[in-house]
């Protein structure tokens, strides 16, 4: 058993298979607790987690709620969760039923006490090690922020920056890599202030043709260049009292950037091809997956601009520094593309999400999306395997999982995770384990006992 007490629910009409429950295991390993139908249970998990849901074939029927549609929900909202039933040989047909639904197993009453213990020691063992509980009411709150989702304490601290420059009008600079989401960042910018109302308008510069960058920008009276066949207003025109996102600010030519300079010094600017200053109200956001500071430094991007811009700095974290935040992302793309696609694919497996949490994660989550569209494409089952993913993902490829740890966790706990691990990762093989960790079998065996881990 683990050093944290298990926790078990159970569903039932009465406390008997509680207190069986409490007299095969000790209190300090297992807490307990019990509902006598299942119309309760989603609430109790949206105040807390559980390793085990223990559920009655009788309290099952009872309960007013579609107990399968409930089992659904459980098996994909809190996918580390493992659902028992305990059914009259009558109730069969719903057993079967259930485990379609996400239960992980069953057994026919009457039950023996050795027969139940190592039915639940099996599950706790056997249960996913990965995947929030996306049921909790505090975590809902936290978990999205207007498009952006997470809730590591690195996209925390984006969500907090991000309410204090929508507070004021200032400019802000979005830096990151690409594919972490700057654009959602400046969006949630907008929206947050006071200019939410106006128009919001994203150029993406390093797509727009370097020749049509100032007329995109600030638009073009008629005859102006060649194919100038008519008057065009500009983005900062049209944009007027909202908010204008250029994203890879760093790929403008020099007479842009010193155009850009007097917009931001002066709010004025002039279509291309006229003299007239046209008034300029609107909200400046900058966003570039390259460094600024060492561009300048390399002459090719304006110091004075660099200073304009860099008023307010949000930095976007890459996927593989936002601890825990996979899952979550998991969870809203595979519903975003069960809808597009006209799927109904009930989850994805846990070795996949396993597969998924490992990878160090280059394109951020732009590649994590395009994963999760193609493999609910592909799939034909209920849940998402290993073979769904791309190649690059698969089990025979030598996965490294990583483990991080907050500052302050006791040594003790930081070894005992660590053990766990390493027997994971080597199927319970302790040779191999021993190898993993860099010690002796011996030394293995002794921390064995030390945590108390069979």
């Amino acid at each position: 058993m683990e050093s944290k007490p298990i926790k078990i629910i159970v569903v039932s009409r009465n406390v008997e298979l509680v207190q069986r429950l409490k007299g095969l295991f000790p209190e300090k390993w297992v807490h307990v607790i019990r509902e006598s139908n299942i119309d309760r249970v989603l609430e109790r998990f949206e105040s807390e987690s559980y390793d085990v849901l223990v559920i009655t074939s009788v309290a099952f029927k009872a309960g007013e709620i579609n107990g399968i549609e409930l089992l659904e929900v459980i098996a994909a909202k809190s996918p580390t969760t493992q659902v028992l039933f305990v059914v009259e040989s009558r109730d069969i047909q719903i057993a079967m039923s259930a485990l379609k639904a996400g239960m992980y197993q069953y057994a026919k009453l009457p039950i023996g006490d050795e027969e139940l213990r190592l039915l639940i020691e099996t599950a706790i063992e056997q249960r996913p090690r990965y995947g929030a509980n996306l049921l909790l009411e505090a975590d809902k709150r936290k978990v999205q922020f207007e498009k952006l989702i997470g809730r590591s304490p690195s996209m925390q601290s984006v969500y907090r920056q991000i309410r204090q420059a929508a507070a004021t009008d200032i400019h802000v600079l979005l830096e990151g890599e690409t594919g972490t989401g700057k654009d959602l960042a400046a969006q949630a910018i907008h929206q947050q202030s006071v200019r939410r109302e106006g128009p919001y308008i994203p150029v993406n510069l390093g797509a727009t043709p370097a020749e049509l960058v100032a007329s995109e920008l600030f638009g073009h009276e008629k005859g102006a260049f060649t194919g100038a066949a008519e008057r065009r207003k500009g983005i900062f025109e049209q944009a007027r009292n909202g908010t204008v996102f250029l994203d890879e600010i760093g790929t403008i030519e020099e007479k842009v950037q010193v155009s850009l300079l007097r917009l931001i010094e002066q709010k004025k600017f002039h279509r291309l091809g006229s003299r007239r200053s046209i008034s300029s109200n609107v909200r400046l956001i900058a966003a570039s997956n390259q460094d600024l500071a060492d561009a300048v430094q390399r002459g090719i991007f304006r110091e004075d601009l660099y200073y304009r811009l860099d008023v307010f700095r949000i930095v976007m974290p890459p996927l593989r520094e936002r601890q825990g935040d996979v899952p979550l992302l998991i969870d809203d793309f595979l519903k975003r593309y069960n809808h597009k696609f006209q799927k109904n694919i009930l989850g994805i497996a846990p070795e996949c999400v396993s597969l998924l949490e490992s990878y160090d994660w280059p394109g951020n989550v732009r590649e994590l999306k395009n994963v999760i569209q193609r493999a609910v494409l592909v799939c034909t089952g209920e849940v998402i395997l290993p073979e769904h993913l791309p190649p690059r993902f698969r089990p025979d490829r030598p996965v490294h999982p990583k483990v991080s740890f907050e500052i302050g966790t006791p040594l003790d706990e930081v070894e005992r995770e660590m053990v766990i691990r390493a027997l994971a990762a080597t199927k319970n093989n302790r040779k191999r384990a021993a190898e993993l960790l860099g010690i002796s079998r011996r030394a293995l065996y002794n921390k064995l006992r030390k945590h108390g881990i069979q």
